[in-house]
């Protein structure tokens, strides 16, 4: 009987498992919760919220745990299923390639179009929205908008540009390091690009902290804080993914053949380097003319 269940292939069939159902459950309290907290519709709602937030994090947590102890004490991630792994982290990169592209695609089209009749019947209905001083609508061909004081690019985010370019240095040198077999240069190397992506999130808190302008009322500050936003967020995610992969270094895992997980953590912090690069070049540079408005002259 036990013959009849030893493996003869190099797949890897998952052992039955409650996260599934729990994630799913979890996340469906959470979404109740937000749902009722947006709606004023009980007091409960925060406490509803928290309850599936943390219910999802558990199941988050413990589902991944399960995914290292099948890695790096059961053997299960052979090298076919290592290549499954690495197209199925390909997808999701590109996925959220795609997901960046929506939010150029919208500052492009106000930014390219200041004066379109779409955007003019827009504030004829919604107004300029606060913070925006008056008149700023009723001058088109201008991007910026008129009233809008765009950051300087030269400034913080010239600064942000250069922790991330140097934190994609460092998590590379890890990376050589572990292929080398040197666990003191991957430990330094990750201590680095820890650091340097916690400053960065650090930064770009202090320049939202001292933004002139707002997310509603106008679409630059709409497309400008979802863009930049979200690249903090995915930011946040790669700073927690080393974390991990920093904890998991010394508690002796990863070797030079067999590192898929730190693999995968630094595809995905050279994916935020990327976007942060268009986002510099597009947005803050671009964006605002250099300093100067957009079809203003």
């Amino acid at each position: 009987m036990a013959t009849a269940q030893v493996k003869h292939h190099d797949y890897h069939l998952v052992d039955p498992s409650p996260w599934p159902v729990v994630g799913s459950i979890s996340a469906f309290i959470m979404a109740v919760g937000a749902i009722t907290w947006m709606h004023h519709m009980t007091g409960a709602a925060p406490i509803i919220f928290f309850v599936g937030f943390i219910g999802v994090l558990y199941t988050m947590a413990s589902w991944w745990m399960d995914v290292i102890r099948e890695a790096q004490y059961k053997g299960d991630h052979t090298r076919v299923v290592q290549i499954s792994h690495r197209y199925g982290m390909i997808l999701f990169i590109a996925s959220e390639v795609m997901f960046f592209v929506a939010w150029f695609w919208a500052f492009f089209n106000s930014a390219l179009f200041p004066a379109d009749a779409v955007h003019a019947a827009r504030d004829a209905i919604f107004g300029c929205g606060a913070g925006t001083q008056i008149g700023a609508c009723a001058v088109p061909g201008t991007w910026p908008p008129k009233g809008i004081e765009a950051f300087d690019p030269w400034h913080l985010p010239l600064l942000n540009t250069l922790l991330l370019l140097t934190s994609g240095t460092t998590v590379t040198w890890a990376h050589h390091a572990l292929l080398e077999g040197d666990r003191k240069g991957l430990k330094y190397g990750l201590w680095l690009t820890v650091a340097l992506g916690a400053l960065f999130t650090c930064v770009q808190a202090y320049e939202y902290s001292h933004a002139l302008f707002g997310f509603s009322g106008n679409v630059y500050g709409a497309t400008f804080f979802m863009a930049t936003g979200f690249h903090g967020f995915h930011v946040l995610v790669g700073t927690i993914f080393l974390i991990v992969c920093l904890a998991r270094a010394y508690a002796g895992h990863f070797t030079p053949t067999q590192h898929l997980g730190f693999e995968f953590a630094a595809w995905y912090w050279h994916f935020v380097d990327v976007v942060w690069l268009f986002l510099f070049a597009c947005i803050y540079v671009w964006g605002t003319g250099g300093g100067r408005l957009i079809g203003a002259e």
